[in-house]
């Protein structure tokens, strides 16, 4: 049997309805949860860790660092197989892809969560973490970068979002799809998402902002994003990644401060382009130095930009993290 370990960070997995308030909250730690999960023992030789317990908005950068630096040596020093991870949905994305871009392991490691607490009908918990762990112990997982098994879909960790705030099947990957799925106890893979990034960062900076663009927003946010002493700033603009053009001198103020700007669009689905050429719009953006974020979201793009600035300042080596996949 292969040795996985489980690496409890909280969650709704791991939450109980509180009879005075009547809402979910912390309550549970990882060996109650898999006292609940009967038969898991049987797919792998499993240990666990406790590394928090806390809900998934609670979750910062530095701790997803931590986390990631854990998981590592879990697996290089330790040598685990492969690695589980429970966590809160609400920011499972972000941390999955952190550890995606911080982790050159060829090992499984696996995120998943829940909707529903231990205390409601239905609860999800381990029947993913029974399906996560399936795939933490397949041969096929190596080398595919960090996964994420909910609802018995994996989706690779670079792709996925939560895209609903209450149904089982909340994570998309919305270009491409899921890479594989669990079925009879197993876990298949029919594609695989090779665009996989690594950044050798000792360190992260988190002072990194991300900004909605609406019809009408001038340059007030960014402005004072910049005199508040943020390192850097991504636009979720619109369409194929273009802003108002009040706009356009907020990003003028910030890129003569050097702060790397990276634009992303607020569309589910598609990359940005610099395609169109009017005031606020992409081909302006780029000209002047704005950094084009491919199809990720606007927090996934704060991700790779927190962990791209732990690792240079440069303006160009960061372009080339972003619009080239190396540095």
């Amino acid at each position: 049997m292969k040795k996985i370990i489980i690496v409890f960070t909280g969650g709704t997995i791991a939450m109980r309805i509180d009879e005075k308030t009547n809402a979910a909250v912390p309550a549970i730690n990882g060996e109650q949860i898999l006292q609940m999960t009967p038969g898991i023992g049987t797919i792998a030789d499993i240990e666990f860790l406790n590394f928090s317990n806390i809900p998934g908005p609670h979750m910062t950068p530095e701790k997803m660092f931590e986390l990631s630096k854990t998981i590592q040596h879990k697996l290089k020093v330790e040598g685990f197989d492969g690695a589980v991870v429970t966590h809160g949905t609400d920011s499972l994305e972000e941390t999955a892809y952190l550890v995606d871009l911080t982790s050159n392991a060829d090992k499984p490691i696996v995120f998943v969560g829940s909707m529903k607490s231990s205390s409601e009908l239905g609860f999800d918990g381990p029947v993913n973490l029974i399906a996560a762990t399936f795939a933490a112990v397949s041969d096929e997982a190596c080398n595919r970068g960090v996964l994420v098994v909910m609802n018995n879909e994996i989706h690779s960790a670079a792709q996925v979002t939560k895209t609903n705030t209450h149904t089982l099947d909340t994570f998309k990957s919305a270009d491409f799809g899921p890479i594989g799925f669990i079925d009879n106890d197993k876990a298949y893979f029919y594609h695989n998402y090779t665009k996989r990034q690594y950044i050798a960062s000792q360190t992260i900076d988190s002072r990194v902002d991300l900004i909605k663009t609406a019809c009408g927003m001038d340059d007030r946010i960014l402005r004072f994003c910049v005199d508040s002493g943020t390192h850097g700033i991504v636009i979720e603009g619109m369409g194929r990644g273009n802003i108002p053009p009040a706009m356009v001198t907020g990003v003028e103020y910030a890129l003569s401060k050097d702060i790397p700007i990276v634009l992303v669009s607020r569309c589910l689905m598609g990359k940005v382009l610099d395609s169109y050429g009017y005031p606020g719009a992409g081909k302006e953006l780029t000209n002047r130095g704005v950094i084009m974020g491919d199809n990720l979201p606007g927090q996934k793009a704060r991700i790779k930009l927190i962990v791209a600035l732990g690792y240079t300042k440069k303006l160009t080596d960061i372009k080339d993290i972003f619009e080239k996949g190396y540095y």
